[in-house]
């Protein structure tokens, strides 16, 4: 069973046209689930601005993705307010590479994202460019972790001298 996506609006090839301009504003519903798998303690004021349009080969996306969000710092487990507005531009095409072809995929892979069964998820790209906006280790200003001091190594040795010590005294 497939979990449900947190954000979907899909948009067929076939409606863009020319070009395609959408405002995403999720739902409450959405908004929530948007923050449970994105690990936030609150997500507000989430708006994507997207164009689709056909380019040379072909299409489009870009746009600006705002919100305010609150993460948790690792370290001191504190709310951690961050805005976000982050714009991008993101290559799109349905010509999917040949079955017996091989891929190669580099870091610097500037490769168009494809498109799966004529539709983009424009829902998706959002979440997508929401999550990449945010730090994957959130600290605060001024926190630091400081190492715990190691527990001195325990000699059976010594051990038995406080035995010995501890019975010459009358004491145990």
């Amino acid at each position: 069973m497939t979990r449900p996506l947190a954000f979907s609006e899909p948009v067929r090839i076939n409606q863009i046209g020319a070009g395609l301009t959408r405002t995403l504003e999720p739902d409450a519903d959405a908004v929530r689930r948007i923050a449970r798998e994105l690990d936030l303690q609150k997500l507000e004021n989430f708006v994507a601005q997207m164009t689709l349009e056909p380019a040379m080969i072909g299409w489009r996306l870009s746009g600006r993705v705002s919100a305010h969000a609150i993460q948790t710092c690792g370290l001191t487990l504190e709310p951690m307010p961050v805005d976000i507005d982050r714009t991008f531009v993101i290559p799109l095409s349905d010509v999917a590479p040949e079955a017996d072809s091989e891929i190669e995929v580099t870091i610097d892979d500037d490769a168009p994202d494809l498109i799966e069964e004529g539709k983009v998820d424009l829902g998706q790209y959002a979440v997508e460019q929401l999550a990449l906006s945010l730090d994957p280790f959130p600290r605060k200003p001024g926190a630091a972790f400081v190492q715990p001091e190691e527990p001195a190594e325990i000699s059976p040795f010594g051990v038995l001298r406080n035995f010995k010590t501890r019975g010459e005294d009358g004491e145990g």
